[in-house]
This record gives structure tokens, sequence and C-alpha cells, in this order.
């Protein structure tokens, strides 16, 4: 049987709030530590964050699975008028996609 805890914690006019220590322990988080809200039916859930998994991802990614199942006829091969297009947009593009993003993200 799993321990259950529950604490409450107020949220500032910043939308901002304290995880509580019970929580940041049962969890296994501190400080630098990172956590994710999962919302999922009007319920949300708060987890040790998986640095190597993006939650919108994810998320967006079982969507994609979904709409295959659902209709696989829908996959198309690139024209290769659009694989150019591509092409020529991002030539001499570098980008890290191990890069943090800087600054407030909203998912």
């Amino acid at each position: 049987m799993s321990l259950a805890v529950e604490e409450i914690s107020t949220i500032t006019a910043k939308g901002q709030t304290t995880i509580p220590k019970a929580v940041r322990r049962a969890l296994g988080v501190d400080y630098g530590g990172k956590i994710a809200f999962r919302v999922r039916n009007g319920a949300v859930t708060v987890v040790k964050a998986d640095e190597s998994e993006d939650p919108a991802i994810e998320s967006f990614l079982g969507f994609l699975g979904e709409d295959l199942k659902r209709r696989p006829e829908a996959v198309k091969a690139l024209s290769p008028d659009l694989a150019k297009r591509i092409a020529e947009l991002t030539k001499g593009v570098n980008a890290d996609l191990d890069e943090a993003i800087g600054g407030d993200v909203a998912i």
C-alpha cells in the first residue's frame, strides 16, 4: 500500500505556489529539481519530471499515433517541391535541440 500525501498550498497573485516539503520529499525533488503538472479530465497530478521527455511532445505524439490508427490513408510523402522549400528555408540554420529555451514558455 502506498502512502497518500495531501498538502494545501496557496497560489500567489503572480500564480506562484510553494511545493510543500512533504510533497517534495515524496517526489524525491529538492531545490533546482523539476516537476511536471499533468492535467487530465479536470484533475491535476504532480510528478517528478523526466528531463528527457517533454510533456507537450508526449501528448502530441500520442495524438499523432491515434490519428494514424484511425486514418492511415492520410499519411502522404512530402512532395519534391515541399522538401526543396524546407531545405531552402532551413539552409544555414544551426539548432541545438538540447539547448534550454530561455524565458517563460507557455504550453
